[in-house]
């Protein structure tokens, strides 16, 4: 269905996402543009009802104040300056701002409140139908909650048509492979070609302590994979992927004019020539989630915490073992369900754990035992530049350790990480 659209331009502002993400929250659409937009891109823009100059301290590259063209200036919808040439910033108040925001949208620009994830998932599956046709799609479905959401908005779209191909490389979390299997096979009845790689990862990672090379070992073996299993299936044309627009607006710099190539996941091989399906490219991180819920999946998968892209390889600090990597799936799916039953799953942003390969002297059954500390991170954080240490009830920091202590093979020790971000990170490798 045709939407209004309020059109926000760059001129060097750090707030251009929270300020799409507020107009957004009104009910209507927004996009970022770079602040040298052309009359012709201007106007190829449908249902344009204002334009928002967002300058900023960014806005002198090379020497030069940039601005946008006459065109912006001449185009016969409202245009909002702010912080740009003497006009006044905004507002530093979060509830003033928004109601100068909701003034321009609804009173200056007479935009419509028309943007809803039901209308966002009607006008995908129309452009998806159109774009692939009676093509084929594959996706590389890691159980994520963007390949998810992408997958469930291809499958309502186009069916059978989609081929989804999940890769069990063993460094996912406890209950994960099996849930892509059930959501998406049983109840989604999908296309689903499951691989199981676990002995080829592993292997390929034994003995490897160093984090960098174990990313790369990582990232390559999955890339190999999925290629074979490409290369496997007939008639394949398009490739589904999970950008959203974060990841486009993060790829440039004081516009969003450098935006990253999205040719492949992750370096695919280019004689895998695909052309993309990318249908949550103008979706911010919220937003993808509540598509999911519209699409009916579960919560768990719609929630899912932020998952680092290796897994559980950077939690098994230092080289993996399968023991010791075993160790941290099952304490990591101790603290979750701990943190669930104890209202906390919802409030804080990540936790996890992580075992060092050291050992320290412990008792068990009245007798000596070497075993694992098993160290718990929970944190909170905005931007994942800088983050927070939650702070955790000692009662139910105590109820977690003498369950891990007590059910997990091989720790003795649990320890709770009171480090912020800087000086740690949010991740230990």
């Amino acid at each position: 269905m045709k939407q209004d659209m309020i059109v926000i331009l760059d001129l060097g502002s750090e707030k251009n996402p929270q300020i799409a993400r507020e107009i957004r929250a009104l009910g209507v659409y927004t996009e970022i543009h770079p602040h040298d937009i052309t009359e012709q891109e201007l106007a190829a823009l449908p249902g344009v009802k204002g334009i928002i100059l967002n300058g900023g301290p960014n806005r002198v590259v090379d020497g030069v104040e940039i601005d946008a063209s006459e065109a912006v200036y001449k185009a016969n919808v409202p245009v909002l300056l702010v912080d740009h040439k003497g006009n006044a910033p905004w507002p530093k108040d979060e509830a003033e701002r928004k109601e100068s925001l909701r003034r321009f949208v609804f009173d200056q620009c007479g935009a419509e409140a028309n943007w809803n994830m039901e209308n966002f998932i009607a006008d995908q599956v129309e452009l998806i139908r159109r774009q692939v046709g009676d093509g084929k799609v594959l996706l590389a479905l890691s159980g994520g909650v963007d390949s998810s959401v992408v997958a469930a908005l291809l499958i309502k779209a186009i069916g059978k048509q989609l081929t989804c191909v999940h890769v069990n490389h063993g460094l996912l979390r406890q209950g994960e492979p099996e849930q892509v299997v059930e959501v998406f096979r049983h109840q989604m009845d999908a296309n689903l070609v499951y691989v199981d790689a676990v002995d080829r990862f592993l292997d390929k990672l034994a003995g490897v302590a160093d984090p960098e090379q174990k990313r790369k070992i990582i990232g390559g073996e999955f890339i190999r994979v999925f290629e074979e299993e490409a290369r496997k299936l007939d008639g394949i044309r398009f490739l589904g992927q999970g950008t959203i627009y974060p990841d486009i607006i993060e790829s440039g710099t004081k516009t969003v004019k450098a935006v990253k190539s999205h040719h492949n996941v992750g370096g695919l091989p280019e004689d895998l020539d695909f052309e993309l399906v990318e249908p949550l490219k103008m979706l911010f991180k919220d937003e993808v989630r509540a598509c999911g819920v519209a699409l009916g999946l579960p919560d768990s998968m719609v929630y899912r915490q932020p998952f680092p892209g290796p897994g559980l390889g950077v939690r098994c600090l230092g080289a993996i073992t399968r023991d010791r990597l075993e160790a941290v799936r099952a304490s990591d799916a101790i603290l979750r369900e701990e943190f669930a039953k104890n209202g906390l799953e919802g409030k804080v942003w990540q936790y996890f754990t992580a075992i060092p390969d050291i050992k320290s002297v412990g008792v068990r059954d009245g007798k000596r035992a070497d075993e694992w500390p098993v160290i718990i991170r929970a944190v909170n954080t905005v931007d994942a530049m800088t983050a927070t240490v939650e702070d955790v009830p000692f009662a139910l920091l105590q109820h977690i350790t003498y369950r891990i202590t007590h059910e997990v093979k091989g720790v003795n020790r649990v320890l709770y990480d009171l480090t912020p971000k800087p000086t740690g990170t949010i991740e230990w490798e």
